[in-house]
């Protein structure tokens, strides 16, 4: 392998397994044509797997049945959100999947961005960008935005102990700081939550 390829796999494989990106991801420190030729290389070799054009991953792999497991579709969203400069967040379904509320597996996985819209096909799902409105996107952090789509989808009836027990897992105590502060405009009783799951 050459210099470069080693540089970019070990990044890839820094990641972890599932992790999804583009060119965009390393084009700061790496030449372009090189960074081609790169995952064209590693493509070839299996240790990257092409999802989409522009779009590769690093494959979770299960050992029950001995071979990669499909895209993790939240973090192909992100590499493409990463590459387009589109702000997003996911809808409610998916955030509830995301973050263990619900066992049901979307069939599309919608998202809401500034980006136009978009739809890809990737295997037997669709993952889907929806314009939405910029005054609706006012998070820096991907997670605000997930936890506000959550919450919202469940409803305030909903939202339980048990609910804030599972939310309150899912961050550290930096990242709770970090959504806590970033989510101050979101509307009364969403706060309200969201201040009982980044405090416990």
């Amino acid at each position: 392998m050459q210099p470069v390829d080693n540089k970019i796999i070990s990044r890839i494989y820094g990641r972890g397994r599932g992790w999804a990106f583009t060119k965009t991801d390393f084009v700061a420190d790496f030449d372009e044509t090189n960074i081609h030729k790169s995952l064209s290389t590693l493509e070839k070799s299996g240790r990257i797997r092409r999802v989409l054009r522009g779009v590769y991953d690093y494959p979770r792999y299960s050992e029950l049945l001995q071979q990669p497991v499909s895209p993790d579709l939240d973090q192909v969203a992100q590499a493409l959100s990463r590459k387009f400069n589109w702000r997003m967040y996911p809808s409610g379904d998916v955030a509830l999947n995301l973050l263990g509320l619900s066992t049901q597996v979307p069939a599309n996985w919608l998202y809401l961005s500034d980006g136009p819209d978009r739809e890809y096909q990737i295997g037997m799902q669709s993952l889907i960008f929806r314009k939405t409105a910029l005054k609706d996107l006012g998070f820096t952090q991907h997670d605000s935005g997930l936890l506000v789509q959550a919450l919202k989808a469940l409803g305030k009836e909903l939202v339980d102990d048990q609910v804030i027990e599972i939310l309150s897992r899912h961050w550290s105590t930096t990242e709770k700081a970090r959504i806590l502060k970033d989510t101050r405009t979101v509307t009364g009783w969403v706060y309200s939550y969201i201040k009982r799951i980044c405090s416990n």
